[in-house]
């Protein structure tokens, strides 16, 4: 009986000490390397695009180089209020991580976002991917002005 139990615990330690497969998982695999090309991707696998304006009533808008404090204020207040039930500024969430964004998006896409995220699901290419990469959460209009809309623009640009 000895020796069976022995023989037993043997072959068990030399089954183990064998070589170990890899298994081959199928389906989504993300690869978050920079690439060198123009379209680029970043901490979401979804695209970057600097070219995008999006879809809304912000054709141009050009950054000064000093960000305007009083108007980071507001937009942190704001963002507070209505953006960090989604959004984390350095980790995903339901949303995009925003610290970093105008590295991915453009100023007048970022704004775009804000004021008009119904045609920005419908109609941009990047939003869509946006949602689908986020499960198709989507984003909510929150009927913001243009003036609330570009003090939360300021803010992102602190994060």
């Amino acid at each position: 009986m000895k020796k069976i139990l022995l023989a037993a615990v043997l072959g068990f330690f030399a089954l183990s000490c064998g070589e170990k497969k890899e298994e081959k998982k199928e389906g989504f695999e993300m690869n978050r390397t920079k690439s060198t090309t123009s379209v680029d991707t970043k901490s979401e696998g979804v695209p970057v695009d600097m070219d995008n304006k999006g879809i809304g009533p912000i054709t141009d808008l050009t950054f000064p180089d000093e960000i305007n404090t009083e108007m980071a204020a507001r937009g942190e207040a704001k963002y507070n209020a209505i953006c960090t039930a989604c959004h984390m500024a350095e980790q995903r969430m339901i949303g995009p991580a925003m610290a970093g964004v105008y590295e991915r998006r453009s100023p007048e896409w970022v704004m775009n976002m804000i004021l008009n995220p119904d045609g920005m699901l419908r109609e941009d290419p990047i939003a869509k991917a946006l949602l689908k990469e986020y499960n198709n959460a989507i984003m909510l209009n929150q009927n913001l002005t243009q003036e609330e809309a570009r003090d939360i623009a300021e803010y992102l640009r602190t994060l």
